[in-house]
């Protein structure tokens, strides 16, 4: 069986992955290594590597000259701005290199947003529909639906499915409404 023909991967650049969902396009000078996962419609963008390891939901954005690395699992329908950075090791040093697969995870749970130059600590969570400023360095969790920003990254307020920031009562102009969760995030009344 050859590769999907609905992947679309431009002429330089290297995608050495099996594991690309159909619909997916990677554009040029971007590099998929062996060994990570890309899920269905993602759109990896220029410059931009994907190490092995690293996995990617359905419909996700890469933007331009952005770094996944080992370790960083990144959910459905998420959006990853230009030179959005991931790290996977607390305590670098090359004579002490950490062993692939004992890196430090790092989640970003499904529909959450990260702005242009964010970079991400390894070890944290960044929650559902969360909002990451653009330049942020998130060192710490992020609870879903939150909106942060600054080095280190805090939190600024609450934002909605939609992305615009929701009112005193946990309301948004588009109609949906949230309540606290035991996470200390936000949920969707249904």
């Amino acid at each position: 069986m050859g590769p999907d023909p609905s992947v679309q991967v431009h002429p330089t650049a290297l995608c050495e992955s099996e594991s690309v969902g159909s619909g997916t396009r990677i554009w040029a000078f971007a590099h998929v290594m062996a060994g990570a996962v890309i899920g269905r419609e993602c759109n990896v963008g220029d410059h931009s590597f994907i190490e092995a390891g690293a996995r990617l939901g359905d419909r996700v954005t890469v933007k331009n000259a952005a770094l996944v690395w080992d370790g960083v699992t990144i959910e459905d329908d998420v959006f990853l701005g230009p030179r959005c950075t991931f790290t996977n090791d607390l305590r670098p040093r090359i004579g002490f290199p950490v062993p692939p697969g004992e890196y430090s995870g790092t989640l970003v749970r499904r529909g959450a947003s990260l702005g242009a130059g964010v970079t991400v600590v390894c070890g944290t969570t960044i929650g559902s529909y969360a909002f990451v400023a653009a330049g942020a360095v998130v060192a710490s969790d992020v609870a879903a639906h939150a909106l942060v920003g600054g080095v280190p990254a805090r939190w600024l307020g609450w934002v909605c499915v939609c992305a615009q920031p929701l009112d005193d009562g946990l309301r948004c102009t588009c109609g949906r409404h949230f309540v606290s969760d035991e996470a200390g995030g936000l949920e969707e009344i249904a």
